[in-house]
């Protein structure tokens, strides 16, 4: 999250050019929306013994558990318009990734009673992406510093049943796919690269970043 968030304001700044990140977490996390005030006095108890992380996105939206999942992230200049329409463009990646993948996706409907709902993946809402039988496998919240626009999200691709349901005090309910972590991002990639109109080149953070970052 703190990379993220480094990212964006050297993205800003036009020192940094556009990026496409995929990660996964360890050990496994809890990140909280930006404006997400209140959670489960459990989760800290969770942190506290070391089972967990309990960080704090610099995004808004609800908490994600983020263990056995692949996360994304898009950092990209001159983006003109209303959020939505922002929002839109960046997830066209997403549809066009798993597409090639043989898994259309669609946004989701759900909408009130948001805010009351802890698990981010409880709800499917307008900004979520879901399969074709309405399982939301995309949740995604972004931050903008002028034309600068941070989007990350999470794509939960292997959870462990028993600390979900320790967090979130339910089963996990999430799409089954026989697909590779790198197969995943070899597709999201190169869709991104359609979409962006741009080459992403892999390379990893220097010494001088990671002062920068810490």
């Amino acid at each position: 999250m703190a990379i993220d968030a480094w990212l964006l304001q050297q993205c800003k700044a036009g020192n940094h050019p556009p990026t496409l990140r995929f990660y996964t977490w360890q050990p496994p996390a809890i990140s909280l929306g930006y404006h997400q005030k209140r959670f489960p006095e459990a989760w800290q108890q969770l942190a506290d013994a070391g089972t967990l992380d309990l960080v704090r996105r610099p995004t808004g939206g609800r908490a994600v558990l983020h263990q056995g999942d692949l996360t994304y992230a898009v950092i990209l200049s001159g983006m003109r318009g209303k959020r939505l329409a922002v929002y839109e463009y960046i997830c066209e990646f997403l549809i066009a990734g798993w597409k090639r993948l043989g898994i259309p996706l669609f946004y989701g409907q759900q909408g009130r009673g948001y805010r009351e709902v802890a698990n981010c993946f409880q709800m499917a809402t307008g900004a979520d992406l879901v399969t074709a039988k309405g399982e939301k496998l995309i949740g995604s919240a972004q931050l903008r510093r002028g034309e600068t626009v941070l989007q990350h999200g999470s794509m939960p691709l292997n959870p462990d049943p028993e600390l979900f349901e320790k967090v979130f005090n339910q089963a996990p309910s999430f799409p089954d796919f026989n697909l590779s972590q790198g197969d995943i991002i070899a597709a999201l990639k190169a869709a991104a690269e359609d979409c962006f109109q741009t080459k992403f080149v892999t390379q990893p953070l220097t010494a001088k970043e990671w002062e920068g970052i810490k």
